[in-house]
Formats: C-alpha cells, sequence, structure tokens
C-alpha cells in the first residue's frame, strides 16, 4: 500500500508540472495550432492522468494513515496532509467542466485562440498545495491533535503497569 501511495503521490505531482508545460504555448506562443493543441491536452492529462492519480493517492493515504499507529486525525501533520489533499482533488474535479470547455474552444477552428486564456495559476497553485503534504510526510513533524492526545493518554492509562 505504501508503494503504490508513493507512486501516486509522485505521479499525481508529475502530472501537474507535464500539465503546467502545457499551459506554457498559451502564454507564450505565437502560433495558434500549438495553442490549441495544448488546450486540447489538458483534459486528457486532467482526466486521466491527474483526476485518477489524485483519487488513488487520496485513497491510499486514508488506508496508510487508518493502518499505521499515525492514525488519520492523531498527528497535525497527517490531518493537514489529508485536508489539502482531499480539497485539491475536489478543485481538480470541480475544474474539469471548465477544462472541457477550453478544450472545445481550443477543438473548434474559427473560435479565436485569444479566447484560451490557460491555467496556468491553477495549475501552480495545485503544485504548491500538494508541496505542503510532501514536506509534512517526509519530516513529520511534532504535534498530536486534541483527539491523537486523549487516544495517547487513554492507551497509556489502560496499560498495565508493573
Amino acid at each position: 500500500m505504501l508503494t503504490v501511495h508513493v507512486a501516486s503521490s509522485v505521479g499525481w505531482i508529475g502530472a501537474i508540472v507535464a500539465y503546467i508545460a502545457l499551459n506554457m504555448p498559451v502564454y507564450f506562443s505565437n502560433d495558434e495550432e500549438a495553442v490549441r493543441a495544448a488546450c486540447l491536452m489538458m483534459e486528457p492529462v486532467l482526466r486521466y492522468a491527474l483526476i485518477p492519480l489524485a483519487a488513488v493517492a487520496l485513497v491510499t493515504g486514508i488506508v496508510q494513515a487508518l493502518g499505521t499507529p499515525w492514525g488519520l486525525l492523531r498527528h497535525y501533520w497527517v490531518t493537514i496532509s489529508l485536508v489539502l489533499t482531499a480539497f485539491a482533488f475536489v478543485i481538480l474535479v470541480l475544474h474539469l467542466p471548465a477544462v472541457e470547455a477550453m478544450a472545445a474552444v481550443a477543438a473548434d477552428p474559427m473560435a479565436d485562440t485569444g479566447q484560451l486564456g490557460g491555467d496556468l495559476f491553477h495549475a501552480v497553485g495545485g503544485l504548491v498545495v500538494l508541496l505542503v503534504p510532501l514536506v509534512l510526510n517526509i519530516y513529520k513533524p511534532r504535534g498530536m491533535t486534541r483527539y491523537g492526545w486523549r487516544r495517547a493518554q487513554d492507551r497509556h492509562t489502560a496499560s498495565p503497569r508493573a
């Protein structure tokens, strides 16, 4: 499970980098066909790479947390990672219609490519959001939530003393 979680999480970050790269022609190219092609490719990258990798990372992260001593809500770093990952996943899913609309405009040869504003801010923001759980999961800073502290105290008082 850990291997699947790490692979999907790193894959998600890699797919965001690819998505950011697809935004570059929209902002920096004067080639109308390159802009159209980039916008057309954003939709399948989102649909077939970003969203599935995000879903796998989220689900395996929850399973990992539940199956380890870290717990899901016992430590701040796990809770923050869960909230940010779930937030990023929801934003991705909610953003799909906007990317589909952009791809539809790009597919229309009569449409003005000036209407294609790209999606760079969204993609860079997503990358920044995902770098926070990455750092938290590597360094695992100390600090238990109130729930985690109570659970630790309950286990400590319930254990027999020699």
